[in-house]
């Protein structure tokens, strides 16, 4: 009897190991298909206009603290247009560049 459950549980220890291996190996398909399928859709659609220029600063007399919060602004919001795709990452680095000299 104790060979049989030694037995009926290492089965389980292997279905339950093969079934993990089996759903990871599942999502990551899933995962690189969607993926194919954003990138096909990315080069038919039209191009995405152009980010707009930075404004200049209001005045001279601004503060380095406002000035400093306003381009961690704009970093955020060049981050956000990466990360949806709207910038590629020649552009993202490009305009973090300029706004960073």
């Amino acid at each position: 009897m104790p060979g049989l459950l030694r037995g009926v549980a290492r089965t389980a220890a292997v279905a339950g190991t093969a079934t993990a291996v089996s759903n990871r190996v599942s999502r990551r398909q899933a995962g690189r298909w969607a993926q194919q399928d954003y990138d096909q859709q990315q080069q038919q659609a039209p191009p995405p206009p152009a980010a707009p220029p930075a404004p200049a600063p209001a005045s001279a007399s601004a503060s380095a603290s406002d000035d400093m919060s306003h381009r961690i602004d704009q970093l955020k919001q060049l981050t956000d247009l990466k990360a949806q795709g709207v910038l590629t990452g020649e552009e993202f680095e490009s305009q973090k560049r300029r706004l960073l000299a």
